[in-house]
């Protein structure tokens, strides 16, 4: 224990380290925006605290560093994410890219709360102009490729479900023109299909907006969450499941045939 300890600590100071970048054109960029399920809640182990060479983040303080769990900063609950899992397949998929991840996900957070100038005050943040301060800061080093969103938990409200799909159609094309790619890649996750917390009507068509995204938005792909376990709170799912996550994105990316 006290030597795995000293190595987690020794991989902490490393991705303390600012990291000498690429070129603009072999840094390829993916924004993680949603709510905690994208920030990520899982238990932490070694191989989440271990970098991979070629995937950096963009951390809390606007620095390109080795990309490790945590990536976010949301809330003190952040831990393993699907950020990770998804950067280091698409490295590996093109030897001759870095990728940049630019953690953004505010756990809680609705989509009324990613607009411009909005406080979210659980977490003390404004989800949508904290967001476009980090891609004002990326979007000189590297290329966007693609937007990451899994939210939706908190829309699932009998006040909120039925006005969902026109709000999230709404945001895909804000954070297109916030990246300044209008053709850019956005993957939609599915919510926990868990077996025993059964789903609502709200659920449903929150559900619905997600899997029919496609359909009205081009570029546009969703994630299904079957089979995945949560982590024993019925919300967020457990290290296992994000690094599944994390391929399945990278999966439904690849087939967009936009690496």
């Amino acid at each position: 224990m006290r030597y795995l300890f000293t190595f987690l600590c020794l991989i902490s100071f490393l991705t303390a380290q600012e990291v000498k970048l690429p070129s603009k054109e072999q840094f390829h960029l993916f924004l993680l925006v949603g709510q905690s399920n994208m920030a990520g809640r899982g238990v932490m182990e070694a191989q989440d605290k271990t970098p991979h060479p070629r995937v950096l983040m963009l951390s809390k303080d606007g620095q390109w560093v080795p990309a490790v769990d945590p990536m976010h900063f949301d809330k003190p609950s952040v831990g393993v994410g699907l950020g990770k899992t998804f950067g280091q397949i698409m490295a590996e998929a093109k030897p001759g890219v870095t990728i940049g991840l630019i953690p953004c996900a505010v756990g809680g957070s609705p989509i009324d709360s990613w607009q411009p100038g909005v406080f979210y005050p659980p977490t003390k943040s404004y989800p949508w102009d904290d967001t476009a301060k980090r891609v004002a800061l990326s979007l000189p080093a590297g290329t966007i490729k693609g937007i990451l969103w899994h939210q939706g938990e908190s829309d699932c409200k009998p006040e909120l479900a039925s006005a969902y799909a026109p709000k999230l159609h709404d945001l895909v094309k804000r954070l297109r023109e916030l990246v300044k790619a209008p053709d850019a890649p956005f993957i939609a996750g599915q919510m926990g299909k868990f077996d025993e917390v059964p789903w609502t009507p709200e659920i449903v068509m929150v559900d619905k907006a997600h899997q029919e995204l496609p359909k009205h938005v081009s570029n546009a792909a969703f994630v299904i969450a079957e089979g995945l376990k949560h982590k024993g709170d019925k919300i967020h799912f457990d290290a296992a499941a994000y690094r599944e996550l994390g391929k399945r994105y990278a999966e439904a990316f690849s087939k967009m045939k936009r690496l």
